[in-house]
Formats: C-alpha cells, sequence, structure tokens
C-alpha cells in the first residue's frame, strides 16, 4: 500500500471517531428518550465528552509520548472500541456517561496521533496537505456521518450505530496493523511549558475569544435536532436534510475562512464571521417555519465554520515559535468552551425554554467578538510602543 493510501485509510478511520463525537448532537432526542432523560440531561453527555477529551488526552500524550505510533493508534482504537461496548452492553445512564469519557479520549489520542503519522509519512514538502486530508475526514463527520446517524436513528434504534461504530473500530485496528508502519514516539513537551503561554496576557486573551467563539456555538448545536424539530416546526425529513446542509455550509465556510483571511486579514475575516454568526443564532429563535429556518441553519454553520482557520492562523501568529503548543491549546480551549455551552444550554432547556439557547449562543458569540477586537487593539498598541522608541532613537542619533 502506498504512503498515499495509507494517509486515506487514516482520514477514513478519523471520519469513523469524529461521527462517534458530533453523532450525538443529532439523535439527542432518541438518546433522552431511551435513556429515561430529559433532553436538558441527556445533553450533559457532550459536556462529559467535551471535558475528558480536553483533559485526558494531553494527559494520555504525556503518559504514551514514548510509545511506538502504530502501536498507540492501535491502543486508542481498543480504548474507543471499549467505549462502544460500554455503550451498547451496560444499561443505565450513569454508564452512558462513562461511556461518552471512555471514547473521548479514545478519539482525542487517535487524532492527534493520526495527525503526527499522517505527516511523518507524507513526502517533504507534502506534509500539511497530509494533515489536511486527515482533519477533512474529521470534518466529513458533520457532512455525512451526523445525517447519516438521524436516518438511522429514526428507523432503527439509536443504538445500532454504535454497534456499526464498534464493530468498525476493530476492523480499523486490524487495517493499521497491517498497513501503518512502526515509528518512534517523540520527547513530551512538558505540561509546565504548555501551560507558562497562558501566563502572557495577549495569549489568554486570543484564547479566551476561542472559549466564548465555541461557547456561543455549543449552546444551540447541543440541542439543534430537538430546536429543529420543536421550534422552527421542521419534520423528521427535514431535520436529516439541514444537518446535512449544516455539514456542507460547515466544509465552505471553512474553506472560505482561510482564504478571506489571506486576502482580507485577520481582523476583519473574524470580525465579520462572529458578527454574522451571531446574527444568524439569534434570527433563529424567531424562525418561523422551515422555509426560513434552513437558510438560517446553513448562515449559522457557514459563519462558524468560518472562524476556526483564521483564529488559528492568528494564535500562531502570537507565538509563532510555539506553534504546536498554541494549536494544543486552543483545542484544549475548543473542548472546554463545548462543554461549557453544552452545560449552560442544559440549564436554559431546563430553566427557560428551548427557544432561549440560540439567544444565550448568540451572546456567547457576541463576547468572543468583543474580545477578539480588544485583542487586535491591543496587539496593535503593543506594537506602535515597541516601534516608537526604536524611531525616537533613529531621530535622536541619526546615522
Amino acid at each position: 500500500m502506498s504512503h498515499t493510501l495509507k494517509i486515506y485509510l487514516l482520514a477514513v478511520v478519523s471520519f469513523m471517531v469524529a461521527t462517534s463525537e458530533f453523532v450525538i448532537a443529532g439523535i439527542l432526542d432518541k438518546v433522552a428518550e431511551s435513556a429515561g432523560v430529559s433532553v436538558a440531561a441527556a445533553g450533559q453527555l457532550i459536556t462529559v465528552f467535551s471535558l475528558a477529551y480536553a483533559i485526558g488526552t494531553p494527559i494520555a500524550m504525556l503518559a504514551t509520548a514514548k510509545m511506538d505510533r502504530r502501536k498507540l493508534l492501535m491502543l486508542s482504537l481498543g480504548i474507543f472500541a471499549l467505549g462502544s461496548a460500554t455503550t451498547l452492553f451496560l444499561p443505565g445512564f450513569g454508564f452512558l456517561v462513562m461511556s461518552r469519557a471512555i471514547l473521548a479520549i479514545g478519539t482525542g489520542v487517535f487524532f492527534v496521533t493520526a495527525l503526527t503519522v499522517a505527516s511523518k509519512l507524507a513526502p517533504a514538502g507534502r506534509q500539511a496537505g497530509a494533515i489536511a486530508t486527515v482533519i477533512t475526514g474529521s470534518s466529513s463527520a458533520l457532512i455525512i456521518g451526523v445525517p447519516i446517524g438521524r436516518v438511522i436513528a429514526a428507523a432503527y434504534d439509536w443504538k445500532t450505530l454504535f454497534w456499526g461504530i464498534g464493530l468498525l473500530s476493530l476492523v480499523a485496528m486490524f487495517a493499521v496493523a497491517r498497513a501503518i508502519p512502526s515509528s518512534e514516539g517523540e520527547a513530551p513537551v512538558p505540561m509546565k511549558r504548555q501551560l507558562a503561554l497562558l501566563k502572557q496576557p495577549k495569549i489568554a486573551v486570543a484564547l479566551g475569544v476561542t472559549f466564548f467563539w465555541i461557547l456561543g456555538y455549543s449552546v444551540l448545536y447541543t440541542y439543534v435536532t430537538p430546536f429543529l424539530l420543536d421550534v422552527t416546526g421542521m419534520g423528521e425529513s427535514e431535520v436529516s436534510a439541514g444537518l446535512f446542509a449544516f455539514g456542507i455550509a460547515s466544509l465552505i465556510g471553512s474553506k472560505l475562512g482561510g482564504f478571506l483571511t489571506d486576502r482580507w486579514g485577520v481582523p476583519r475575516t473574524l470580525l465579520g464571521g462572529m458578527g454574522i454568526h451571531a446574527l444568524a443564532l439569534a434570527l433563529l429563535s424567531v424562525a418561523a417555519g422551515p422555509a426560513v429556518a434552513f437558510p438560517l441553519l446553513m448562515v449559522w454553520a457557514f459563519a462558524a465554520w468560518s472562524s476556526g482557520p483564521t483564529q488559528q492562523f492568528y494564535l500562531i501568529s502570537l507565538a509563532p515559535e510555539s506553534s504546536s503548543v498554541m494549536l494544543s491549546l486552543n483545542t484544549s480551549m475548543l473542548q472546554f468552551g463545548m462543554a461549557a455551552g453544552a452545560g449552560i444550554g442544559g440549564l436554559v432547556v431546563k430553566g427557560a425554554s428551548l427557544h432561549a439557547v440560540s439567544w444565550i449562543g448568540a451572546a456567547g458569540v457576541a463576547a468572543a467578538g468583543l474580545a477578539a477586537a480588544y485583542s487586535f487593539y491591543a496587539n496593535r498598541t503593543r506594537k506602535a510602543a515597541a516601534t516608537c522608541p526604536a524611531m525616537e532613537t533613529e531621530a535622536e542619533y541619526p546615522a
């Protein structure tokens, strides 16, 4: 098997593990009904997953840093299979919560390792393309995995989906063992060094942008299926189509976000995208019928995901000498924001109504926009202050 096919294999497996993460939002009402809990309580499955991913993945990667990468991929898929089995065979909502934590650690370790392995398999000068291929596989779960999961859950039982995912994870273990070559681990980056960057105000504020942006997104996305059914009046088939359109718009937004960043720069692209994002969320709460809700759903997805590549580029520009650590911190902040959004959304659904989650989400994204505007202003002021003394010195002591 060529190295290109091996990279595509990693992308396909990434699609599978990412589907297990994203699909819960698409079948939340079915899970709640089956488990005998409220939709708000079921939404906390996303909170648990995100927290386990954010906290557990860095710890697991540190503990296994020197492990052979192929063995680590297989180990992560074994953990993933265990999480699927826990979902299927252990009764009660408590064990379902535990299964989400197990799946999160398996997903996080596999995805991080797959990116590393893909970059090593790619020829010189094409590592970025290999990483993008794996990320595309993961992102495709939103486009294909979530709508298919919704259809399966509606036609059969939602656990049928995890039967398929569990069996495929075992097949993936075998494929990785046969196709992926052994490769040495790497020296771990100490957690203290990673967290040291947070002491810099410019980086703390910029990561705060990520947190509030994803918090606002997650408040509604966690409950998107019951929201579309109960608030916008969509039917079952329309929800499946809406989730598919959401995924397509997300992919387009992500691609166009990177293009616009190159053309317009970070501030205009990020602030413009967040403005549209917040407006779409606010309008969804008053969307009367599928004809209005459907295009707003796509605008929301497009604007939300357009901020992803822009924000990552901005974070790297703040600390180019620590780009890998910055991206790691950003990933953790994404998951913390997802967890917070799901938790807040659950409180809103339980204490107020489904209508309110879109307004709360819009407020979260607006807070991210304000933090981004402050970050841009502070960095511009800092650069100007650093430039002025040099100019004064040149004027006082001309060459």
